[in-house]
């Protein structure tokens, strides 16, 4: 009960107080501790306590010399039973007590919830970020940035609670202890503090320096492992092994010599604070030995100087590296803000409308869009597609038939014109409500590292098992699903596809987008070259399926293969980011254009234009 109550205290699904992180270092540190402050709150109360017992267990040891040597041994006990009672008390009772509650605030509340929480709402908010920011990094550079970051935060955060009442309270407690001795005890102490401030000043900033140059480079490497990783096939089917390790081996190389550059100023600080240390421990006893031969101060005095400095000496070494530490993980958050606290491109305005889809009208009203260049792409292009009609999106590579089918699914936000649909600008309503109303069938489809039946409720989440089977059996999918099974031993609609589907063929993969979208029955259908990677018996097979699909839907159809298209209501050939020809198969034929000549150059020209 006592580990369950400290491990609620932090709601680490609760939604951010802002759309978007702070971009810079402190603000973003506060964005988040704000969210926790009561366990931060408690955490120094907390150690606080700590430390003063921990410096009043060094003032019993004195007080308890001075005690045994100015009473009889038979009388010790009796003499001085309540002082000893209440210095057992703090030893036994209340030090377990406050460093127990320190070890459940760090590690039973803020360690797992803190960190979880600041990984939760940064996940959340690169989710939100337009597919160029994606096709932009390594996914493995985002993803460790995304994890690093909560940790280093919420390290760095509790090492300088932690530390701040170790130094403080030592600090003062020792020199008030020195100065109820003799004064000058205060001297070797108050010097060794100037001295490890300024060493601290100067050596600090350095190692954050590095630390920062040092998270990028590891950054950097685990990208690039990422990506040979996720690109395995590719790799083994150019028998390019040896390329792949001199790609790695680069970034293996700089983020050695970008760790060996920051463990420079490291063990150069770790050297200067351990001779000001022996400087510390040799003047401080040498003085209090001084002083008991000039019978200022007692042999307890003797004892509390020396355990002091010698206790200090080794806390400054923890400090030392807890500050180190401290200062390398704000380089990581650092680093990682960098990533994580971009602003997101594609946003919904506020009080953004669901769409709502009557008859799936869709129209390009002079659409410019340049991906921030000034010319190219799409210009100044005009396109309305009735309810229920289904065209066809014919052209050369790069004339702007995806980009074109990016804009309607708000993947980018156009830059001149607008896109309605049933008379809704598509920039007014939320894009998690316009992408439901959207069904699409890619070329290249890549499904999640999970099960078939995962994949398929991406369609409709609550579909039953009866609709999964409809479905895979009109995308005739159903002849292999009952067959997959996994390493782990799950079968059918259990088993696990691997990373973007590798374990399926190119032609499985895609009948399983194909039920996906029959399980979505969107008003507004996409198919970007969606028979592509199958072969002619199956595509023959699920063409009825297909048609199916497409009854009552507003339907944009892309491919290279014309003849997959050409009994399209309506086809529109592209050429530059322009309409250069708009008709149906047999009026572009006859118009012998663009669209002519490259049916002509498809069969071969063989098939007659007129």
């Amino acid at each position: 009960m006592l580990y369950r109550r400290f491990e609620q205290l932090i709601d680490i699904f609760r939604d951010a107080p802002t759309a978007s992180p702070p971009d810079r270092v402190w603000p973003f540190y506060t964005y988040y501790l704000k969210q926790v402050w009561p366990s931060f709150a408690a955490l120094l109360v907390v150690g606080l306590f700590a430390a003063l017992i921990e410096v009043a267990l060094f003032s019993y040891l004195s007080r308890i010399i001075d005690l045994a040597q100015g009473t009889p041994n038979p009388n010790f006990f009796s003499d001085h039973a309540l002082e000893l009672t209440w210095m057992l008390v703090v030893a036994l009772v209340l030090r377990p007590i406050f460093f127990g509650l320190h070890d459940l605030l760090v590690h039973q509340t803020l360690s797992p919830g803190m960190t979880s929480m600041i990984r939760w709402q940064n996940h959340s908010y690169v989710l939100k970020q337009s597919l160029n920011f994606f096709q932009n990094d390594f996914a493995g550079r985002i993803a460790q940035r995304i994890m690093q970051t909560g940790n280093s935060l919420r390290d760095s955060a509790v090492q300088a609670v932690d530390a701040l009442w170790h130094v403080v309270i030592y600090a003062i407690s020792s020199l008030v202890l020195f100065a109820e001795a003799d004064w000058r005890l205060m001297i070797p102490l108050l010097t060794w503090i100037v001295a490890y401030i300024g060493a601290l000043y100067y050596f600090v900033p350095r190692v954050k320096e590095r630390s920062v140059e040092a998270s990028d480079a590891r950054s950097k490497l685990m990208g690039r492992i990422v990506d040979g990783y996720t690109n395995i096939a590719t790799l083994k089917l150019f028998a390019h092994t040896n390329f792949e390790q001199h790609y790695a081996k680069e970034a293996i190389e700089e983020q050695t010599v970008k760790a060996q550059m920051a463990g420079r100023v490291v063990t150069s600080m770790d050297v200067a604070i351990t001779a000001m240390n022996g400087l510390l421990i040799v003047g401080t006893t040498a003085l209090a030995l001084w002083l008991w031969t000039q019978s200022l101060i007692t042999v307890g005095a003797i004892a509390l100087a020396t355990g002091l400095v010698i206790r200090i000496v080794n806390m400054s070494g923890w400090i030392m590296w807890v500050v180190t530490g401290i200062f390398e993980n704000i380089g990581m958050v650092q680093d990682g803000l960098r990533t994580i606290s971009q602003p997101v491109s594609v946003t919904d305005r506020e009080q953004a409308k669901p769409l709502a889809v009557a008859s799936g009208e869709v129209r390009f009203e002079h659409v410019d869009f340049h991906y921030g260049k000034k010319r190219g792409i799409i210009g100044d292009l005009n396109l309305n597609i009735k309810p229920g009609e289904k065209i066809g999106l014919i052209g050369p590579s790069g004339a702007g038939k995806s980009t074109l089918v990016n804009l309607l699914l708000r993947l980018y936000d156009v830059e001149g014109g607008r896109i309605l649909i049933d008379g809704q600008n598509i920039a007014d309503v939320g894009q998690e409500s316009l992408r439901a109303r959207i069904g699409m069938i890619t070329q290249d489809t890549s499904l999640l590292h999970r099960s078939i039946r995962d994949n398929l409720l991406y369609g409709k989440p609550d579909a039953t098992d009866a609709e999964l089977w409809e479905a895979v059996h009109k995308a005739r999918a159903d002849e292999f699903i009952p067959l997959l099974s996994d390493a782990e031993g799950r079968t059918g609609f259990d088993a696990h596809v691997g990373e973007r589907g590798v374990k399926l063929s190119g032609g499985q993969r895609q009948r399983i987008a194909i039920a996906r979208v029959l399980l979505k029955d969107a008003p507004i259908l996409i198919m970007d070259e969606a028979t592509s990677a199958l072969d002619s018996e199956v595509e023959a097979a699920i063409q009825e399926s297909l048609e199916t699909l497409m009854q009552g839907k507003t339907v944009i159809a892309i491919a290279h293969r014309l003849s997959t298209i050409a009994r399209m209501d309506r086809l529109v050939v592209l050429e530059n980011g322009k309409i250069a020809e708009s008709g149906t198969h047999a009026e572009l034929l006859a118009h012998r254009g663009l669209y002519a000549r490259l049916w002509a150059h498809q069969t071969g020209g063989f098939v007659g234009i007129d």
